[in-house]
């Protein structure tokens, strides 16, 4: 079985001393495709250096909504700068986060908008970051025309909102939360197709249970599928197959 994370962040620090163990345990586990979404400008040396290192791993550009601050004008011209000169797989992690503050609202709009627009001239998904802030990110996803395709990472909405965001051309984020009881994620699964998700671990957080506490690596996608196989009660070889064929599609990389 061979298994695609879309959401990942093995480049950072929480993973100096062990990376290459980590990787080799995620090659182990059939985790043979790492799809690393960008955070901030500071994010970008060691994300490029992880590639470098690993031809398993592929970067995104992107600044994160938590990220986006008075100067966010600036460092979105520099990130554009390096998304023309470099290779990337997607664009992302964008979107919107008002979970802890709201300060920068308008502006995370405004660079969501941007950001979007990116994705679609490059023609590359878009991976939407979305913490209590569906409404705001779909007003502006609204005002995009024509095709845009990407990923709501770590969905967290209803299956109402899932429906939306799967007619508009994304798939649906699948990560540890899934295994959480009251996270309201196996209802939307049970609701969509197979082929509206894709797996993700966004490691170093949201481990699966068992392993709320620890930190959560690629290597635990297998978890996470086993899962979603139980709720649509088919194998876990069709999960396997069909979420990493609708990542390879979504990347290009088929």
């Amino acid at each position: 079985m061979i298994f695609a994370d879309t959401h990942t962040h093995l480049y950072l620090e929480d993973f100096d001393n062990d990376r290459e163990a980590v990787i080799a345990q995620c090659r182990q586990n059939g985790v043979q495709h790492l799809f690393f979404p960008n955070i901030d400008m500071q994010s970008i040396p060691a994300m490029l250096r992880t590639c470098s290192q690993f031809p398993d791993c592929h970067p995104m550009m992107g600044l994160h909504p938590s990220e986006v601050k008075a100067d966010y004008l600036q460092v979105l011209q520099k990130m554009k700068d390096e998304l023309e000169k470099g290779v990337y797989a997607g664009v992302g992690e964008i979107g919107m986060d008002l979970y802890w503050d709201k300060t920068y609202e308008e502006e995370q709009k405004k660079a969501l908008y941007e950001q979007l627009l990116w994705a679609q001239h490059k023609q590359l998904p878009a991976i939407i970051h979305c913490r209590k802030a569906f409404d705001g990110t779909w007003a502006v996803l609204k005002q995009i025309k024509g095709e845009i395709k990407g990923i709501f990472h770590c969905f967290a909405g209803d299956v109402g909102q899932a429906r939306k965001v799967i007619e508009k051309g994304f798939l649906i984020g699948v990560g540890g939360t899934l295994t959480y009881k009251n996270s309201g994620l196996q209802e939307v699964v049970r609701a969509i197709d197979l082929s509206q998700i894709v797996l993700e671990t966004d490691s170093p957080f949201l481990p699966p249970v068992p392993f709320r506490g620890e930190r959560n690596a690629s290597y635990h996608i297998p978890v996470i599928a086993q899962q979603l196989a139980n709720l649509k009660n088919i194998s876990l070889e069709e999960v396997a197959s069909r979420t990493t064929q609708n990542a390879l599609q979504l990347f290009k990389m088929e």
